[in-house]
């Protein structure tokens, strides 16, 4: 069990209980998944700017990535049904805690003129968006190594 998800059991859980009034330990709000989302429109014309986003992906959140097609053509953007254009995972349980308490201790410490997280980033259906704009804020990514940043959500 991660260190996040012991300190959410013993100590946030309880707090959290007691704070809105519930009786049963169920009811109170939880974090189910986390979703990594990049995208990379650039790969449309190289291939290996997508096989290092999978790369960086892969090692940011210790699972593989799932490539993301367009689902219409646009002429427009050169783009065609079926080309990659992003990729995206999943975290849950285990993944997902080990990811957030990262994320919170190590990554978002790092990033250039931080001024905290947006609390208008709730959707009102207990949903919260962020953006990252650089992945190199994340200790597994080699800075040498980078040959773009780019950001997720």
């Amino acid at each position: 069990m991660s260190r996040l998800q012991e300190q959410y059991k013993k100590e946030i859980l309880p707090a959290l209980q007691k704070e809105l009034g519930m009786t049963n330990p169920m009811q109170v709000p939880k974090i189910e998944k986390i979703t990594i989302n990049m995208g990379l429109g650039s790969a449309l014309g190289d291939k290996k700017i997508l096989q290092s986003a999978l790369e960086e992906m892969s090692l940011i959140s210790g699972q593989k990535p799932m490539t993301c097609n367009a689902r219409k053509s646009v002429a427009s953007f050169k783009l065609r049904e079926g080309n990659p254009i992003g990729c995206k995972v999943t975290l849950r349980k285990e993944r997902m805690y080990e990811f957030l308490d990262r994320l919170v201790n190590i990554a978002i410490p790092r990033i250039r003129d931080f001024r905290g997280l947006n609390e208008k980033s709730f959707d009102g259906r207990g949903n919260y968006n962020m953006g990252l704009t650089e992945q190199i804020v994340f200790p597994e990514i080699d800075f040498e190594k980078v040959t773009r940043t780019r950001g997720m959500d």
